[in-house]
């Protein structure tokens, strides 16, 4: 779908108040819209503005890089992927938890061209199949596993092959891409290298060889590839640039204020954008310190939030719940916290409240985006002048990226008015791998990229999501959009999350369902929750089911899966 805009592409930032639900994110004075830079480039600028500073830290174990002994440690990785024969677009998948070389590999990758390609921690042995096969993958790193996943073993049953053929030369069937496999970590395993072994091979390429790989580089080239979270259909492999994302990075770090003075805790997984992107390339641009977890746990947050003063932390929704909900949380100190992000899904504004009141993050800030989007289009800056905008928002366009609400009919939306949040610019995707069609449907022959996300824009130029467009319930010809009905029943008292979904009605079309996860100790039932309902917004939001459960299934990223959660209430309630 295409659409007309008052304003050509390539004008002047539009200011407001708007009259339509356009807009163009204006940039400060004095700085750039986008820097034609690569990764590697950044880095070197990181290195010289503050050589000893702190770059990577996990504050649970005795690991601590300044800036120049990380780049030191870059600069081996990525002369030892040469060695192994590693060239300038191949794919280099990382199926592994954010484990130390992790974040080093995403350098080293980009410093020699190559392209990072990013492994779901969740996946299984069909999902790693597919993406393997649908991703042409020559390289990849695994570590021993995840919770009752074995990597190993399953690289086995899917490549016998690597027990017999020697490393580097391995020839699968299944996997005709595929040519080499190195574990990361010391072990030794059959027909992989291990990670000393790669460092250690570095010695053999020439400084010039090295130099020169970099010096063929441009800021246009894809280094990173990641899969959509395959919440409907088969997952799509997002091709992504130098200049996308170090950019997007470059200014979600600029709306938190960040420094070399800061320090940002980042629990999130690195293979999914909000690590990679909004936590390392906003550091990397800014040179503040990358404090970062393993994998996800409250108490390690908490710990290495105080151990290390962090300024920052980042989390979807329900990371900061279970922080501010852990029985341990009041033995911790929160005071360094100023900044932060929250984003992966909704933020409900009791949480937002929480974080602000008891964590001490009076400038956090929402982000919103999709992968296809570098992610960041939209976010609230840390100086935003009310608790209600951070709140209800999500802020306003990216410097530099357009971004419209488009109705069905394909016109622009008045002010208010809901419809398809769209942007344009720097951040746009490169495209999906070896999907053409796909990704013309996606971003149209204007440019505008099609989110599915359902939003508004008011007068000052910011936005509101409410909805996906496929999640929007019907219910007797009344649209209902589940997040106006979440926020609503996140003040009943008890409630620590809820998820709202439709559920197929041979009467109506839909009726709503609302999943709730009680705080401890609350005690309600599905009468409760109608009774606070009734009365307060329109009969027809009022869920006609309540299911009060443990967990919401959730991808590794922290996202809900509510093509799930759809799928149980039509298990539960045949009958609506």
């Amino acid at each position: 779908m295409s659409f007309s805009l008052a304003s050509p592409r390539g004008t002047a930032p539009v200011s407001g108040p708007f009259t339509s639900s356009v807009s163009m994110g204006a940039t400060p004075e004095g700085l750039p819209v986008t820097r034609d830079l690569t990764i590697g480039q950044a880095l070197d600028a990181a290195v010289a503005a503050n050589p000893d500073g702190d770059a990577v830290v996990y504050a649970d174990r005795d690991y601590r890089l300044t800036w120049r002994q990380f780049s030191d440690q870059v600069d081996l990785m990525a002369k030892g992927l040469m060695a192994l024969g590693v060239g300038k677009g191949e794919k280099v998948a990382v199926w592994a938890t954010n484990v130390p070389h992790w974040v080093t590999l995403q350098f080293a990758t980009a410093r020699i061209g190559a392209v990072l390609l990013t492994v779901n921690t969740n996946y299984k042995s069909t999902e790693i199949d597919y993406l393997l096969r649908q991703s042409d993958t020559e390289n990849l790193f695994i570590i021993d596993g995840v919770r009752d996943t074995d990597y190993v073993a399953t690289l086995f049953e899917l490549v016998p092959e690597l027990r017999d053929h020697p490393r580097g030369q391995l020839r699968s069937p299944r996997f005709p891409s595929l040519r080499r496999v190195v574990f990361l970590g010391a072990q030794k395993h059959r027909g992989m290298y291990a990670v000393p072994e790669v460092l250690a091979l570095a010695r053999t390429v020439p400084d010039e060889d090295y130099r020169a790989r970099q010096a063929g580089l441009r800021s246009g080239d894809v280094i990173n590839m990641q899969y959509t979270s395959g919440t409907t259909g088969f997952p799509k492999g997002v091709q992504l640039t130098h200049h996308n994302i170090l950019n997007n990075g470059f200014w979600i770090g600029h709306n938190q204020n960040l420094t070399r003075l800061d320090r940002v805790c980042i629990p999130v997984p690195l293979f999914h954008c909000f690590g990679c992107v909004l936590g390392v390339m906003a550091c990397v641009s800014h040179g503040s310190t990358l404090v970062l977890l393993e994998k996800y746990d409250p108490v390690t947050v908490m710990m290495s939030v105080e151990r290390e003063a962090c300024t920052a932390l980042y989390g979807v929704p329900t990371m900061f719940i279970n922080v501010l909900e852990h029985p341990l949380f009041p033995k911790f100190d929160f005071s360094s916290l100023r900044t932060g992000i929250m984003a992966g899904s909704p933020c409900p504004v009791k949480t937002m409240r929480a974080c602000v009141d008891r964590m001490h993050m009076s400038e956090l800030t929402i982000c919103y985006g999709l992968t296809e989007s570098s992610p960041v289009v939209t976010q609230t800056r840390f100086d935003e002048p009310s608790l209600e905008v951070k709140c209800a928002t999500v802020g306003r366009a990216m410097p530099g990226i357009e971004m419209a609400v488009v109705t069905e009919s394909g016109e622009v939306a008045a002010l208010g008015e809901q419809g398809e949040l769209c942007s344009r610019g720097y951040t746009t995707m490169a495209g999906y791998y070896r999907m053409p069609d796909e990704t013309r449907q996606c971003v149209d022959a204007d440019g505008w990229l099609h989110s599915g996300d359902i939003g508004t824009m008011d007068a000052e130029g910011y936005y509101r999501v409410t909805g996906r467009l496929k999640d929007m319930i019907i219910r007797g010809g009344e649209n209902i959009y589940p997040k106006e009905l979440e926020e609503y029943i996140h003040h009943l008292e008890g409630v620590s999350d809820v998820q709202v979904v439709g559920v197929p009605s041979a009467r109506y079309g839909e009726q709503c369902a609302a999943f709730i996860i009680l705080r401890p100790g609350a005690d309600l039932s599905e009468a409760d929750v109608q009774d606070f309902c009734r009365g307060r917004i329109a009969w027809y939001k009022i869920p006609r089911f309540v299911a009060f459960v443990e967990a919401y299934p959730m991808t590794a990223s922290g996202k809900i899966q509510k093509y799930l959660l759809r799928e149980e209430a039509a298990r539960r309630w045949p009958s609506a």
